[in-house]
């Protein structure tokens, strides 16, 4: 929305959106200057929940829900009680059509036939809801992976009881995710599954609208998400450490057929984050991005315009019990978890899946240096909490147990009366 990584704009985790951006500046209104209708359809995360940002338009999971609840049809979503931060396989309490996958796409459809204003250009923003926890895929999606061989989780030899960095193991004993019998987590991962194809064949009805009124090959396409899920992976659910499974998500461009040719089918290894998105589209409208923009225009880095990031960071709060800094040069990471201190080097392009943790190994001390000493500049620069004298800080292990842990996990037991857009 701003362009900017969070690092620039200031706020590291969930919060007042508005405290960030306001109406202008943002990547509708910036569109909108450029003669564009816009809107947003499907889940946006800001608080206030209907603060629109700059959008012309905005439908939320909370119309849909009220409009279930008003419809008088006894099959309502969600009545199967799993919670929206849980690890569990479910079921849809409602056909296939009245799920929310379905109704984000039908909004779409409508817009793109029906609602908008044919002697303008547009830009929608489809935000789907799913994959997220709960993982409760109608039929067919939920028999589709069931006997299928889906690959099981992995741990690293770094995840093994009382080897984890301590906030790590926090987030998972929290939410008990370590305890989920494998039998469950091969279940819960053909659900997500599931949803994900879910998803895939909804996006095929808002392509077939594009191409019902010959726009689909005229229309910009950018396919991404916002995290991963660990799905049972080094023990452990949720999405909130810069481990592949949670941090490598997909980026995906669709150019229109006119412009030039070269890239496509370019299978592109660049670094990209969110913050690129704004500069992308508002490149490709015509325009340029507004002062403060930390982001890249993925086109001409495509095309071979501009050179590529060298390193890409992901910073977590200082005072939160998660907090982190990462960094990666797209084939080395290194991780720095304050409390503890605990600390993470991977070679990416031998190990992928981030099995052995090479951060004690003597054979790869320059390259820990090397990316340890490019977080130490960046986070000085920004006068950092993370940094003092030259160093980066620890601190003690917090004093909880693992029953204390246990004993207050946060499911996120949202329901369609909850008064923030983060239901799924």
């Amino acid at each position: 929305m701003t362009g900017k990584l969070a690092q620039d704009h200031g706020m590291l985790g969930n919060g007042p959106t508005d405290r960030v951006m306001g109406r202008m500046e943002t990547l509708p209104a910036v569109l909108r200057t450029l003669g564009y209708q816009t809107a947003a359809i499907g889940k946006m995360h800001f608080t206030p929940e209907r603060a629109r940002h700059g959008f012309d338009e905005m439908v939320l999971p909370a119309d849909y829900y009220r409009r279930m609840a008003l419809s008088g049809s006894p099959l309502q979503p969600m009545r199967h009680g799993l919670g929206q931060n849980e690890l569990y396989p479910g079921m849809a309490t409602v056909p296939e059509s009245q799920t929310l996958t379905s109704w984000i796409a039908e909004q779409c459809v409508e817009y793109v036939l029906d609602r908008r204003d044919p002697t303008v250009p547009f830009f929608l923003w489809c935000s789907f809801s799913k994959p997220h926890p709960p993982l409760d895929p109608p039929e067919p999606y939920y028999s589709m992976y069931r006997n299928c061989s889906i690959p099981d989780p992995v741990a690293g030899d770094w995840a093994a009881p009382g080897r984890a960095p301590a906030a790590f193991e926090r987030m998972r004993q929290r939410q008990s995710y370590d305890r989920i019998p494998l039998a469950v987590l091969r279940e819960a991962r053909a659900a997500y599954y599931g949803l994900i194809t879910q998803i895939d064949y909804n996006m095929g009805r808002i392509f077939s609208a594009l191409q019902d009124i010959g726009m689909f090959n005229d229309t910009l396409i950018l396919y991404t998400s916002d995290h991963g899920e660990y799905l049972g992976d080094h023990h452990s659910g949720s999405k909130c450490f810069f481990h592949e499974c949670s941090a490598h998500v997909p980026f995906a461009l669709k150019p229109p057929t006119s412009w030039d040719r070269r890239c496509a089918g370019a299978r592109l290894s660049h670094l990209v984050t969110h913050a690129d998105i704004l500069p992308t589209l508002v490149a490709a409208a015509g325009g340029a991005p507004p002062a403060g923009c930390t982001g890249m225009d993925l086109m001409s880095l495509a095309r071979g315009e501009r050179a590529p990031r060298p390193y890409l960071e992901c910073i977590a709060p200082p005072d939160g019990e998660r907090g982190h800094l990462s960094i990666t040069d797209g084939r080395w990471k290194y991780s720095w978890f304050p409390e503890g201190p605990a600390e993470q080097l991977f070679d990416l392009a031998a190990d992928p899946r981030e099995l052995r943790d090479l951060a004690g190994a003597p054979e790869h001390q320059e390259k820990r240096r090397e990316l340890q000493r490019e977080i130490i500049r960046r986070q000085q620069a920004r006068n950092s909490s993370f940094v003092a004298d030259g160093r980066l800080l620890g601190r003690p292990v917090m004093g909880d147990t693992e029953a204390e842990r246990r004993a207050k996990p946060w499911p996120g037991y949202h329901t369609e009366r909850y008064g923030v857009d983060v239901r799924h």
